[in-house]
């Protein structure tokens, strides 16, 4: 695709682009990074683009899965965040990062007695924010199976901090010491 070509059939979309952005995030600022974040992807992909059939039902996608990955950043606290104490703070608390940073060395604990290949995968989707098939390119696996392990990983790692904030007791235990 030609940069003439690119400018007649690619660009007159940013206004309907920029809309749908903005309809996802509530943000016009985020919506206009995404935005350009796409331009860039669809411009570098212009030779590519001639064998699209729908070129705005393309980068309607594309803006999707990049409004959805800037919504995931927002919820995502990254470890070094936690190490040096720079939390969002909801309430002002102090016992409130202490319990966060608690469980971020909790956390890290129980991944790292996972199984290899869950803790490895847990690691690049989770605190790497890999996409599966980036995982499955350095895992040399099915994304299926990614994401069975994944499930598990994170089944685990759930059920272990609940066993620990209940001290150890499961869920059957508690439901027959309320019945008695």
């Amino acid at each position: 695709m030609l940069a003439r070509d690119f400018k007649t059939d690619v660009l007159p979309m940013s206004n309907k682009l920029l809309r749908f952005a903005l309809q996802i995030l509530q943000n016009e600022e985020e919506a206009k990074d995404v935005l350009q974040d796409i331009f860039l992807k669809l411009w570098q992909k212009r030779e590519e683009l001639v064998k699209v059939e729908n070129v705005e039902a393309f980068a309607m996608r594309m803006i999707r899965n990049r409004c959805l990955d800037v919504i995931r950043s927002r919820r995502t606290v990254s470890m070094e965040m936690v190490k040096k104490g720079k939390l969002p703070d909801e309430d002002g608390s102090d016992n409130n990062e202490l319990e966060m940073a608690d469980s971020a060395v909790l956390v890290k604990q129980i991944i790292a007695g996972l199984p290899d290949l869950q803790r490895t995968i847990i690691h690049l989707r989770d605190i790497e924010q890999l996409e599966y098939e980036e995982i499955a390119e350095a895992t040399d696996m099915n994304v299926n199976a990614i994401r069975v392990n994944l499930s598990r990983a994170r089944k685990k790692v759930r059920d272990e901090i609940l066993k620990i904030q209940n001290y150890g007791i499961t869920e059957n235990t508690r439901i027959a010491a309320k019945v008695l």
